[in-house]
């Protein structure tokens, strides 16, 4: 009984935790759905949308710029209660401030609460989870991101669907919010599950490692310079740069006229998006049933060759001009479950785990910083690939990155299911005494 009720409040802890991944995909992908309509509302020029488009962006580099610090100093559930209020207070002003300088402010506000808990959350779950389901337990916090993306096109397209029913209903300020401008009902939706956090935290504990750490002093970057925290530090950069240079962006980017063409008729591109957000989202399951049992390298392995032939293979599509039958679409759902059960997640979970435990906020600051840098990097190019050396090589040049990532992995990445997050620390220790055993003579 004692063992079920432990279970039973890590379960709610984790769930807890996750309402920040939920929060970070769903205020990410709702804009696709805004956007369209704020932009007719108080037409935008095309500087002004994408500075609407990026204000998010430079709020979640601020976040996590600043999270590694918060976390280490203060602990993990202080950074967690300040995302939670951010998120809250970011989706009250965007659907209740009237001018789009108080709206831009609000999703600058969401940024940082989503850069905070792009770092703490993996951070604490992976800090609070027993050995033998860490894995499982910090990929809850991936699945949560898909989830929160799911639920957005979702709402998008519900509120969308209901606005155009109701056009004739009585004015007031529900139909000004739902009907009006319906886009503020949209960023609305955020209000609930940003609530749950917000109250939700106060019920969970601070990372007890954590707070076993406060006699070490030792917080410092260069700690992550020292011969024993160099491939640690290497691995938990290059993972998260190839997550973004894997062009998941692109394959989302294309999955409206890759479902059309493949003659699937849709209504608008908001359902495509439910079809590939809920692919997304249940692939991420795979990486949930076996990364605690087959472990991180053989998921990361498979899936990084999986990405790299499915990319291969959507380049021959184009190439060929394959663009109107099922074989486009099989190879990029294939891309896409390849992607959603090792890429995407793991990133998170390796991070979590490698890094030595004095400064591990920190250093995971600076792995989750190379991936916002690199989504910024990669949306910067992508169009600009597309135009000057075809959609096939832009998808052929994704595919060498996810091979990089493939060799990267196999060269670097040691396993760590089923080991505490001390034994790790102690075996990259143990590795650098070994490796200093074998210095040839003379040197």
């Amino acid at each position: 009984m004692v063992t079920n009720n432990k279970g039973a409040k890590l379960f709610l802890i984790t769930l807890v935790a996750s309402l920040g991944g939920l929060l970070f995909g769903f205020d990410m992908a709702v804009v696709s759905g805004v956007l369209p309509l704020l932009k007719a509302q108080f037409s935008l020029s095309a500087g002004l949308e994408g500075w609407f488009v990026s204000s998010a962006l430079v709020g979640c580099i601020i976040g996590v710029a600043v999270s590694g610090e918060l976390s280490d100093r203060l602990g993990r559930k202080k950074p967690l209660i300040l995302a939670s209020l951010l998120f809250l207070l970011s989706a009250l002003g965007c659907s209740m401030l009237p001018s789009l300088p108080g709206i831009i402010v609000a999703r600058v506000m969401g940024g940082i609460g989503i850069g905070l808990a792009s770092n703490v959350v993996p951070l604490y779950i992976s800090e609070i989870a027993p050995s033998r389901i860490r894995g499982r337990l910090v990929t809850y916090y991936q699945l949560a991101v898909t989830l929160g993306i799911l639920v957005a096109y979702l709402t998008n397209a519900a509120l969308l669907n209901y606005g155009m029913a109701h056009t004739n209903d009585a004015p007031g300020w529900l139909h000004t919010l739902l009907v009006d401008e319906v886009w503020r009902g949209m960023f609305a939706v955020g209000i609930i599950p940003a609530a749950l956090f917000f109250f939700g935290l106060f019920i969970v504990p601070e990372s007890p490692r954590w707070l076993n750490r406060q006699s070490d002093n030792k917080i410092s970057y260069r700690t992550l310079l020292e011969p024993q925290w160099r491939k640690a530090l290497i691995i938990g950069i290059l993972l998260p740069l190839f997550s973004q240079f894997s062009g998941i962006n692109a394959i989302i980017y294309y999955g409206p006229s890759i479902l059309n063409n493949a003659g699937i008729s849709l209504s608008n591109s908001l359902i495509s998006q439910i079809i590939f957000g809920g692919a997304n989202m249940l692939f991420t399951l795979i990486a949930i049933w076996k990364v605690d049992s087959l472990g991180r390298r053989p998921l990361y392995l498979v899936g990084t060759a999986g990405a790299t032939i499915s990319l291969l293979l959507t380049g021959i599509c184009f190439f060929v001009g394959a663009t109107t039958g099922w074989a486009l679409l099989v190879c990029v759902l294939a891309f896409l479950a390849s992607f959603a059960f090792s890429i995407g997640p793991l990133k998170f979970v390796v991070a979590s785990e490698i890094f030595p435990g004095a400064i591990r906020g920190r250093a995971m600051a600076i792995s989750i910083m190379v991936m916002w840098i690199a989504d910024t990097i990669v949306g910067q190019l992508t169009p600009i690939l597309l135009k000057s050396i075809g959609t096939a090589f832009t998808f052929w040049l994704f595919a060498g990155f996810c091979l990089i990532a493939f060799i990267t992995v196999f060269k670097l990445l040691p396993e760590t299911k089923g080991r505490s997050l001390e034994q790790i620390e102690k075996d990259w220790k143990n590795e650098e005494k070994e490796d200093d055993l074998y210095v040839p003579v003379g040197h």
